[in-house]
């Protein structure tokens, strides 16, 4: 691993554990065990560092997300119910003290610059793109006037509320009843869809 990427992901560790604002520069330092000049040659500030760290989520999605997530599942609506599944391991493996990534940093940052700002818009139009690609390659089975990037983000909201719920209650049973009310919605639309080319 290079100096580079030891920071950053020593950077997202933190974050994840900390939160933005209560992790220093000298607790990446010591995480990550470089040296201040190093840091300083690839990040002028913490604020960089946030930036690179916000980058590489977007640009790993698939590799650290959803390529996990979908091994060895063919489904496409089951395919989104697998990503919902590898957060709630997340869940349940932390004693529920686990909070998205983004999500939590999008929460703690009130009023984020805006290369910040787009960088968090962007890492959740990536994961909604990625569930909106899956109901796409499902259109057979659910109504053709679905909008189906609302419900991609109606999913995206869903999990990161239950997620929340999850944390704050330290109780996985909030996330598990999103879940079956996910279920229940899309038993729903594809009901619908059958039932509108039933012969009349």
């Amino acid at each position: 691993m290079d100096t580079r990427t030891r920071i950053i992901v020593a950077a997202m560790e933190l974050f994840w554990e900390k939160g933005f604002n209560s992790t220093s520069v000298a607790d990446i330092l010591s995480r990550s065990q470089v040296n201040s000049g190093s840091l300083y040659h690839f990040f002028p500030g913490k604020q960089d560092v946030l930036i690179g760290v916000l980058e590489a989520y977007r640009d790993g999605i698939g590799e650290m997300l959803l390529a996990p997530a979908w091994d060895g599942v063919a489904d496409p609506i089951e395919k989104i119910f697998a990503l919902l599944a590898r957060y709630r391991r997340h869940i349940v493996e932390t004693d529920c003290v686990y909070g998205c990534p983004i999500g939590s940093l999008a929460l703690e940052l009130h009023e984020p610059d805006p290369v910040v700002r787009a960088l968090l818009a962007a890492n959740f139009a990536n994961w909604t793109a990625a569930v909106e690609a899956r109901l796409v390659e499902a259109a057979e089975r659910l109504p053709a006037d679905l909008d189906r990037k609302a419900l991609a983000e109606f999913v995206l909201t869903a999990m990161e509320g239950a997620v929340m719920q999850a944390r704050t209650h330290r109780d996985v049973a909030y996330f598990d009843r999103m879940v079956a009310m996910l279920r229940a919605h899309f038993a729903m639309l594809t009901a619908r869809r059958r039932a509108g080319l039933a012969p009349a």
